[in-house]
């Protein structure tokens, strides 16, 4: 029964819920000139509050962009865990981390598939709730044996 029962981080994770503006600043390498759009998000907790879908929406290189995240909190194992797909590629990104007090935020690793490689790649995510109206997500990416800073996602409750 506790396996399955939402506790204290999914009720932190329902807080969230609600639609949200979204500004995003990302780079496609290392040095490389900073990208922005803005766009929208929604967050709603399903499956009896066990795991937060996210439905991210916006325009990319002026074609329609399409992202869906899943968080969830597993008890048993005591991580967190992220998915998410979008209409840009075909892989589905998988990451856990673990919560930090200190900080209200969570890092998460994983990885990713390079496109443009084929390789896997590692990824780092760090998502802080910095109030209950403010949120950001830092991506990190590793470029030539460096890590480097990929995106940064601010969102505002709408």
């Amino acid at each position: 029964m506790d396996y399955m029962t939402p506790g204290s981080m999914h009720k932190m994770m329902a807080m969230a819920d609600g639609d949200w503006k979204t500004d995003m600043t990302f780079w496609m390498a290392p040095g490389a000139q900073p990208m922005t759009q803005a766009g929208n998000c929604t967050n709603k907790m399903i499956l009896g509050g066990r795991y937060q879908e996210s439905r991210h929406t916006s325009s990319f290189d002026g074609q329609p962009f399409e992202g869906i995240g899943i968080l969830g909190y597993d008890n048993a194992k005591k991580v967190f865990q992220s998915t998410w797909v979008d209409n840009m590629g075909s892989g589905i990104m998988y990451l856990e981390g673990k919560w930090d007090d200190a900080t209200r935020s969570v890092t998460l690793t994983g990885k990713t598939t390079d496109p443009a490689t084929g390789k896997e790649q590692l990824i780092r995510e760090v998502f802080k709730w910095v109030d209950d109206n403010n949120q950001v997500m830092e991506m990190y990416m590793m470029a030539d044996g460096k890590e480097f800073k990929s995106m940064e996602l601010k969102l505002t409750r709408k």
